[in-house]
């Protein structure tokens, strides 16, 4: 074992890129709310994207490391201490056996990620090591971690955690790994996949004015306040496959939008599917928070996607090294 969680923080749990594949057999994705700031916590330390990595809401754990381990804290507004002093965030930390690390909480955003050198090394379940809560499988007994967990994860040597740390300076040069949102994001929408069980001034309605994170979000999804979209005749149809940003619109006309957690498959009419590169966006807002939503074309939605797409091969393209 490689850390202990002293105090677990706020439904932190195991989490990964998804277990993909197995939604026709019930079994959401799950994986990583907000994709990027897990990719750009295991760039730090020197992870592929998709190593398994702890998430947080809003107030992050405290933990112990069992051996001397690399880790990155990333997160908005993060301050986070080690053995009581103050340290870094989106940067390598080198913790020593014996070290306490206390995470604290976000000042903005919504989730924060803790990557270690390896990765997380619970046992993968269907190919993915990602936590389950509503089908108890994957991360620490497929549940939030809890106050003594041991979580496995791979010695790291102070010359390799000196080998990061020069990595990440050139890392941050070529493509800065932090990143702010707007205090009200405008977020892409493609139509579809039922837009035409709405009127055309449905759509009109979703992006004249901007919406409320209502309290009862989660993971599974975000339920938004506002203006009532309404469709010709009724919101239900014959259930069929979700993905994550999938925009139903539930029987009293609000939006909700799927995130990692979605169940596979719904009976609410979907108007709209967020633009991909747009979900971390959405991963990051707080209940009370407002957002924004803009009609974009299918080749709009791809060139953000690619420039995403690029950002994350620059995190984990090979270099030469100061």
């Amino acid at each position: 074992m490689g850390i202990e969680v002293i105090r677990p923080g706020m439904f932190t749990t195991v989490q990964d890129l998804g277990r993909a594949g197995h939604a026709a057999e019930g079994f959401p994705e799950c994986g990583a709310c907000d994709k990027r700031t897990l990719a750009a916590a295991n760039a730090l330390v020197g992870n592929a994207p998709g190593a398994a990595a702890l998430e947080f809401t809003i107030l992050g754990p405290e933990l112990s490391a069992r051996k001397d381990c690399a880790v990155a804290v990333c997160g908005m507004g993060l301050a986070p201490k080690t053995n009581g002093k103050e340290t870094e965030v989106w940067k390598p930390l080198f913790l020593r056996a014996g070290d306490v690390l206390n995470v604290g909480a976000l000042a903005r955003g919504c989730r924060g990620y803790i990557a270690v050198r390896g990765g997380v090394r619970v046992p993968a379940v269907m190919g993915s090591r990602s936590t389950d809560t509503r089908c108890g499988i994957g991360g620490v007994e497929g549940r939030a971690l809890r106050a003594g967990d041991l979580l496995p994860v791979e010695a790291c040597a102070e010359g390799e955690w000196e080998r990061l740390a020069r990595r990440a300076r050139a890392l941050g040069r070529l493509a800065p790994l932090a990143w702010e949102r707007a205090a009200e994001p405008v977020v892409s929408l493609l139509p579809g996949p039922q837009d035409d069980l709405f009127p055309p001034e449905a759509l009109e309605t979703l992006t004249a004015a901007p919406y409320t994170v209502a309290v009862d979000s989660n993971r599974m999804g975000l339920r938004l306040e506002g203006a009532p979209v309404r469709a010709k005749a009724g919101m239900d149809i014959l259930s069929d496959g979700i993905l994550e940003g999938s925009v139903q619109i539930s029987s009293g006309g609000g939006p909700i939008v799927m995130l990692a957690d979605h169940q596979t498959t719904g009976g609410y009419a979907k108007i709209a599917t967020v633009a991909p590169a747009d979900i971390p966006i959405l991963a990051q807002l707080r209940p009370g928070e407002r957002v924004r939503f803009r009609v974009v074309d299918r080749r709009e939605a791809l060139r953000d996607l690619r420039r995403l797409h690029r950002t994350l091969r620059l995190w984990t393209a090979r270099f030469k090294e100061e």
